[in-house]
C-alpha cells in the first residue's frame, strides 16, 4: 500500500470523492470483502459491490486475496493507498497555474505554488518508481510566532537575503551532470483554534 496516491485522472477523482466510495476507501485500510463492509457500514452488499467495482476499475482498490467457501469465491479488496490527494492536473485547462497569478504576494499565488508542487512531484514520483529509483527531496516545516508586523518584515528580509546568498553560492547553470531543483519558501498565518468557551 502506498502512503499517498496522487489521483490525476478526472474520472478517478470523481469516483474517489463520491461520499460512499470515500467511506469505503477509508474502511479498506485492511483487506475486507463486500459482505464484511456491508455489515460494518449498514448498507446492502449489492450496493457495496457496485461501489467497489467502480473503485477497482479506477485503480483505487485492488484484489488482496481470494477465499474459497464451498462453491463460492470471496474477494477481499484493499485500498491502494493510506490516503489520496487529487492533482490539479485532473482539472485540465482550468487547473490553477502560478504563471497566471500576477500578484506574487497574494494568497492565490501561494495556493497555485502548492498545487504546482503536487502536480510536479507526483509526476517525478511516478517516473522514479518506473525507473526503480528513489526521489531525493527536501522539506522543512516549522512555526514562528512574530512579536509584531515589524519583526515579520525583518524576518522576511533576512530570509530572502540568506536564500539569495545560498543560491548564488551553489547554483551552477553550466555544471555537467547537474540537475536543476525548484526551491519554494512560503509562509502563511496558522489557522486559529476555536476558543472552547465560545462553543459552550
Amino acid at each position: 500500500m502506498l502512503g499517498i496516491q496522487v489521483i490525476e485522472d478526472p474520472a478517478a477523482a470523481s469516483v474517489a470523492m463520491e461520499p460512499m466510495r470515500s467511506r469505503l476507501l477509508s474502511e479498506l485500510a485492511a483487506p475486507a470483502s463486500a459482505a464484511t463492509l456491508a455489515t460494518r457500514i449498514g448498507v446492502a452488499r449489492q450496493k457495496v459491490n457496485y461501489h467497489l467495482h467502480a473503485l477497482e476499475q479506477h485503480g483505487l482498490v485492488r484484489l488482496a486475496e481470494e477465499r474459497k467457501w464451498g462453491g463460492l469465491t470471496e474477494r477481499l479488496l484493499v485500498a491502494t493507498a493510506a490516503s489520496y490527494i487529487v492533482s490539479p492536473s485532473a482539472l485540465g485547462p482550468v487547473a490553477v497555474d502560478p504563471n497566471r497569478e500576477a500578484d506574487r504576494l497574494s494568497a492565490s499565488y501561494l495556493i497555485a505554488l502548492g498545487a504546482r508542487v503536487v502536480r510536479e512531484v507526483a509526476d517525478l514520483v511516478r517516473r522514479a518508481k518506473v525507473a526503480g529509483k528513489r526521489l531525493a527531496t527536501l522539506s522543512v516545516d516549522t512555526e514562528v510566532r512574530f512579536r509584531s508586523a515589524t519583526d515579520r518584515a525583518a524576518f522576511s528580509s533576512e530570509l530572502t537575503e540568506a536564500i539569495a546568498k545560498l543560491v548564488s553560492k551553489y547554483h551552477d547553470k553550466s555544471a555537467p551532470g547537474g540537475r536543476a531543483h525548484r526551491l519554494i519558501v512560503v509562509a502563511h498565518p496558522l489557522p486559529q483554534e476555536s476558543d472552547p468557551k465560545e462553543q459552550s
